[in-house]
């Protein structure tokens, strides 16, 4: 018997503070629903658009992994182990906080908004050394497949997390059909429209339409438009 639980796009928290416009999946800062806290270890999936040359001042974080995927633009961060560095669309981020780390993040354009998603997993370790890095991908290889960019294992594709969880990417043309086996028993997986209108498992979402489905073995994936997903598998207890 698997579970699923849907956020639907116009459901989720919008905190617009004029330079930072937000959509927040699970609860964040002045938006609570106590019914949305997390997916297992998934904390935070924030959806931000971030306006020219603004940005988030240095601030601190502790025992939680952060992951940075920039959508448009530009996203300059800055953290306290002397990383300067510029993301952009292709690329994507972790911050292990651990012990703790402050950071800032602008945006580096002064024309034009960044878009970016920011997500917070819970750690399965506590206290580790603070750790930083970002990759380029190349987004031909998520053509109308899913392409790794995440998992707990350094010497696996895409970046890496303190956490048994595996993320993906894919770009799939009107009528793809493939599925998607769980790396993990017991995990459940959270799936993220990016744009267009995708089946899963027989539930139909559309552009930043949230799901999460848990007690199962694998999913089943159809592109009923042209489209881009998200896919992350995280365990359910954390």
């Amino acid at each position: 018997m698997h579970n699923t639980i849907l956020h639907k796009a116009h459901t989720r928290g919008d905190a617009n503070h004029g330079w930072l416009h937000s959509r927040h999946t699970f609860s964040f800062a002045n938006y609570h629903d106590p019914e949305r806290i997390h997916f297992g270890a998934l904390r935070v999936l924030n959806d931000d658009i971030v306006d020219a040359g603004m940005g988030f001042g240095t601030h601190p974080h502790e025992n939680m992994e952060i992951i940075s995927i920039p959508l448009e633009g530009d996203l300059e961060h800055k953290d306290s182990m002397g990383n300067i560095s510029v993301i952009s669309q292709g690329d994507i981020q972790v911050m292990s906080a651990g012990t703790g780390i402050y950071h800032s993040e602008y945006n580096k354009n002064k024309d034009k908004p960044v878009k970016f998603l920011q997500i917070w997993v819970f750690p399965n370790k506590q206290n580790v050394p603070p750790r930083y890095n970002q990759i380029t991908l190349n987004p031909d290889d998520r053509f109308n497949t899913l392409q790794q960019v995440l998992s707990p294992n350094p010497a696996d594709a895409g970046v890496w997390i303190h956490q048994q969880a595996w993320f993906h990417l894919g770009k799939f043309a009107k009528g793809l059909i493939l599925d998607y086996v769980l790396k993990m028993k017991g995990n459940g997986i959270y799936a993220f429209v990016l744009h267009g209108d995708i089946t899963i498992s027989g539930q139909r979402l559309n552009s930043r339409d949230g799901l999460g489905i848990y007690g199962i073995d694998s999913i089943s994936i159809h592109a009923d438009s042209d489209s881009e997903l998200l896919l992350m598998e995280v365990p359910m207890s954390i």
